[in-house]
């Protein structure tokens, strides 16, 4: 199986990634439920993504009852996710932080970040907070970044990314991670922090998001144009 065998979105081999990389784990129970078909045709599919290395199945020990195996996600499947110019991005980084200097690095990733608020400012309209949230994480799935927006029992409001199209980058460069969290607040006007990391192991990427304390300056978190911030939520 080649990486364009899973290019559809829609096919059984990519439900069963996008469900794995959302939630961690599943059951082959659980995977028939959610591609609707039976135990056999499951298999199937995780043999050949299993075959391929895209997968791999661990016995999971949970409370008192009896271990059971799940299957997980490995670290390959973040080549179905990256852009497919890290290469050449990592080169430039490094030779930007080698010639010009860290802070100098540091002034183009934020640039950057501007540059990326403004491709994803118009898709964010909302006036409340969690609406924009959502909003956000719709414009992230739609280029093939899988994201939700959540809000826990004591109302945080978070946007959670299960993939990263500069994977390799970020792994060398961590001013990759900083860049996105300033991104998003540019485009959200709100405070955002990165609570949760996949480069720290973690299955995805959560940031917490919350309203500004103070009224944003025109170069500090900011929405860009094209993006109105209202605080009620």
């Amino acid at each position: 199986m080649t990486l364009s065998a899973l290019s559809r979105r829609d096919s059984p081999l990519w439900r069963i990634i996008e469900h794995l990389q959302r939630n961690g784990s599943a059951t082959i129970k659980e995977l028939e439920e959610v591609l609707g078909i039976t135990t056999t045709a499951v298999r199937q599919h995780l043999h050949t993504l299993q075959a391929e290395g895209y997968i791999e199945r661990r016995i999971v020990h949970a409370g008192v009852g009896r271990p059971h195996h799940a299957y997980f996600a490995t670290a390959r499947v973040q080549e179905l996710f990256a852009c497919h110019c890290d290469d050449l991005a990592l080169t430039l980084l490094e030779e930007v932080f080698h010639l010009e200097g860290e802070q100098r690095a540091i002034e183009l990733l934020n640039r950057v970040g501007v540059r990326l608020a403004h491709k994803y400012a118009p898709s964010v309209r909302s006036s409340l907070l969690q609406d924009r949230v959502g909003e956000l994480a719709a414009a992230f799935n739609s280029q093939g970044i899988l994201a939700d927006a959540v809000i826990d029992e004591e109302g945080t409001i978070a946007l959670r990314t299960y993939n990263c199209p500069f994977h390799e980058l970020a792994q060398e460069h961590r001013e990759i991670c900083e860049m996105d969290r300033g991104m998003l607040e540019k485009v959200l006007g709100s405070d955002v922090r990165l609570s949760r990391c996949m480069m720290e192991g973690h299955t995805g990427c959560t940031f917490t998001v919350r309203h500004k304390e103070a009224a944003p300056s025109a170069t500090d978190g900011a929405p860009v144009e094209g993006a109105t911030l209202h605080v009620s939520v």
